[in-house]
Order: structure tokens, then C-alpha cells, then sequence
């Protein structure tokens, strides 16, 4: 490209001294205008091949996904400085390279520069620093990890869910309480029970921003309940019963 460039320039020069003393303004003329629009051309070029820098403020592991259920690529090590590539809508996690490789790393390990300070990269600067927002697809994953021995278990890791539980007893108490998370959700469930009196509660919380949380329980004589759900638009809907014990 600066090469092309430099060759417009050469030819107007030519044209600017070989032309008679009327033609000469007309050919200095085009020199300039050839300048600056080299000058500018070189300079897009360049902004447009710098990629937005990332340091690691830690060392953190470089994943083959947004998340912590996909496997470990590598390990960065503390102030490491890698090209990030993208970041998810929510800036949770960010596409980034290192050492031949690509992966992904949450953002809260990333700090980069802005407003002339080393700042924690977050979902609203992202954009000013001029971080284009990506996607992670099953494309990503075969065009980045197919000599991987994890390759074929996409599956696995793109639609992990974890549970976990505890449950205990305590004279005439017990209590439980579970955790699921899944690759879009999340519930939480707890239920206990203390002489006689049986009480249980739980909470969803979707992928879009909606949630449902729900709350009962029963007496010696009555049994209650409440519910609340609330859309991705801020929607609520609130029910609530009760019934005798009989």
C-alpha cells in the first residue's frame, strides 16, 4: 500500500516538472492533494491493523470458552500482554491470543488503558477503548481447538450444568439447600424443617433477565405461599394462597 502510494507521488512529481511554467501550479497541486491522501491512507491502515492491548493482572487461565467449565488452554502469567480480539455483548469474557494460541479470558483478570490509566477492563468501557463486541459459536471452537484431545466434547462443556447440594440434621431441625447452574440459568432451592413447621423457597433466573422466586410453608394448622415472577422487561406478576392443614 505504501509502496502504491509512493509511486502516485513519484508520477506527480514528474508531471509538476516536466510541464510548462502556465501548467506548473496545476501540477504542484496534485502533488499535495497525492500527499495528503497518502498520509491519510497510511494512517487508517495502521489504526486498523492495531488491536486494543490487554494485561493480565494475574495469572489466569486462558479458557476454550466464556466460562469456567471449558478447558484450560493455557496459563497467562502475571502482566502478560496479549491482543484482546472481542468481548462478549456483556463483557463478561474476552477473545484474546497468546503464544500462537486463541481463548478466552474473563474480563475482571484484563486491565487495559483508558482516559491514560491502567483500568480493569469492564462492559462499559469496552466500547471506548474500541473493543468490537464477538460471539462464541461451535465454528470458533473447530477453527481454534481441532488438534485439541477435547475437540469432540463439545457438547460437554458448551451445555454443562453443575449441581450442588448440602443437607444436615440438627436435634429436631433439618435443613437442605441446592445450586444448579446450567449453560444459560441458574436455581437456587432450600428447603427446612423444625418441629413440625416445614418451610422451602427457590429462585430462578433466566438467560434474558427474567426471574422467578417462590417462598411456602406450613404451620401446625395452615399452609402458605407466594410466588414472583418478573419478565425480561421488567414485568411483574405476584401470587400468593394459603389452605388449612387438615
Amino acid at each position: 500500500m505504501i509502496q502504491r502510494h509512493k509511486s502516485k507521488i513519484e508520477s506527480s512529481l514528474r508531471q509538476m516538472f516536466s510541464a510548462d511554467p502556465r501548467g506548473r501550479r496545476a501540477g504542484l497541486s496534485a502533488m499535495i492533494i497525492a500527499i495528503a491522501a497518502a498520509t491519510a491512507s497510511a494512517s487508517s491502515a495502521t489504526t486498523a491493523l492495531a488491536a486494543t492491548g490487554g494485561v493480565a493482572m494475574t495469572s489466569v487461565n486462558m479458557r476454550a470458552g466464556p466460562g469456567t467449565q471449558y478447558p484450560v488452554v493455557t496459563v497467562l502469567p502475571t502482566n502478560g500482554s496479549f491482543p484482546i480480539h472481542g468481548c462478549l455483548a456483556n463483557g463478561s469474557w474476552c477473545d484474546i491470543g497468546w503464544g500462537g494460541d486463541r481463548g478466552w479470558v474473563s474480563a475482571s483478570y484484563i486491565n487495559v488503558m483508558y482516559n491514560g490509566r491502567s483500568t480493569v477492563l469492564n462492559a462499559a468501557i469496552v466500547p471506548v477503548v474500541g473493543i468490537t463486541t464477538v460471539t462464541f459459536s461451535i465454528t470458533y471452537w473447530n477453527t481454534h481447538y481441532h488438534s485439541k484431545h477435547w475437540h469432540g466434547h463439545w457438547d460437554r462443556y458448551h451445555h454443562y450444568t453443575s449441581r450442588k447440594v448440602a443437607a444436615g440434621c440438627n436435634g429436631n431441625a433439618c435443613g437442605a439447600a441446592a445450586v444448579t447452574r446450567g449453560p444459560h440459568s441458574g436455581r437456587v432451592a432450600a428447603v427446612g424443617a423444625s418441629d413440625g413447621k416445614v418451610g422451602a423457597a427457590a429462585a430462578t433466573r433466566g438467560p434474558n433477565g427474567g426471574g422467578r422466586a417462590a417462598v411456602g410453608g406450613c404451620g401446625p394448622e395452615r399452609c402458605g405461599g407466594a410466588s414472583v415472577t418478573r419478565g425480561p422487561r421488567g414485568n411483574t406478576v405476584f401470587r400468593h394462597g394459603s389452605i388449612e392443614r387438615r
